[in-house]
């Protein structure tokens, strides 16, 4: 599982047919301070998250397995929105 915040989405109307009914939403990653890492990616929502929120996202196989769609071409997956983070710095640092 990694973490992004939802900065936009995307809307398809001409689209793979096992996508039609998958919200489309364009996430970019974070570490864990929360800056940016690497380039934006588009992911299947599945759990309505909004514009702007840090989500949970997963990617590959397990994406798909996420939005239940196995046959899908889904790459990555929201699959959580984060109300709260809490880690210990010092604990990423090692001894």
């Amino acid at each position: 599982m990694l973490i992004g915040r939802v900065i936009g989405t995307v809307v398809a109307t001409r689209k793979d047919e096992k996508l039609i009914g998958s919200k489309l939403m364009i996430t970019q990653p974070l570490d864990l301070e929360l800056n940016p890492k690497g380039d934006p990616i588009i992911a299947v929502d599945t759990v309505g998250a909004g514009i702007g929120e840090l989500v949970v996202y997963t990617t590959g196989t397990a994406g798909r397995i996420a939005a239940r769609k196995l046959d899908a071409p889904i790459d990555a997956a929201i699959i959580g929105i984060i109300d709260e983070m809490d880690f210990n710095k010092e604990l990423l640092e090692g001894p």
